[in-house]
């Protein structure tokens, strides 16, 4: 069994412009004098590695907190495509997830510098997946992230964003993204792994 950490480094990551820079801050020292190590983190929720929620971009929609817990563990597959990916892309992409077999066809990561267009999430979302994920920061392009993100959101499909999968083949494999529990937030980050047996 080899597991793959597909996640990125919280503190170095890049960040959505405009997100506040994720800070660590030391509370108390062992080598100030104190009695224990205390840090407390300053952060988006969409920092790093993380799950975006249906209410990300929906009024109303599922916070992290009720999402299903299935939606991001399970197995999985990876595919690579790189640019922009239109209806005919992604038509492509799905035929190619289905065969790994039909439990790692819910879940597809896709490896490479790569945007959906809403075209491909309005056909990704109508194919019955459970998660999407990308190495980009935003599953949609970063100037226009809105409609990619309602099409699949309103399918309830979770995203899975600023993914590192520099060491990982295509194939399949199994998925483990839970995102933290958090009560009312629209996104949480989560420590991805990629188990490979």
């Amino acid at each position: 069994m080899k597991i793959y950490d597909i996640s990125r480094e919280l503190l170095s990551s890049r960040v959505y412009p405009g997100d506040p820079t994720p800070k660590l801050r030391v509370l108390s020292s062992i080598d100030e004098g104190d009695l224990y190590n205390l840090t407390a983190i300053n952060m988006s929720v969409h920092c790093g590695t993380h799950i975006d929620a249906p209410l990300h971009f929906i009024s109303g929609g599922e916070s992290i907190y009720e999402m299903d817990l299935s939606l991001t563990v399970g197995p999985a597959c990876v595919i690579i495509h790189n640019g922009i990916m239109d209806k005919t892309a992604a038509l492509t992409v799905i035929e190619k997830a289905k065969e790994y077999g039909n439990d790692a066809s819910k879940r597809i990561l896709i490896k490479g510098n790569s945007t959906v267009s809403e075209e491909a999430a309005i056909e990704l979302g109508d194919s019955g997946i459970m998660l999407l994920g990308v190495e980009s920061m935003s599953v949609g392009p970063i100037n226009a992230p809105m409609a990619a993100h309602i099409a699949l959101l309103s399918k309830k499909v979770a995203i899975l964003e600023n993914l590192n999968l520099d060491e990982v083949e295509e194939g399949e494999y199994f998925l483990s993204a839970a995102p933290i529990k958090i009560e009312g937030a629209e996104g949480s980050p989560c420590r991805a792994i990629l188990i490979k047996q």
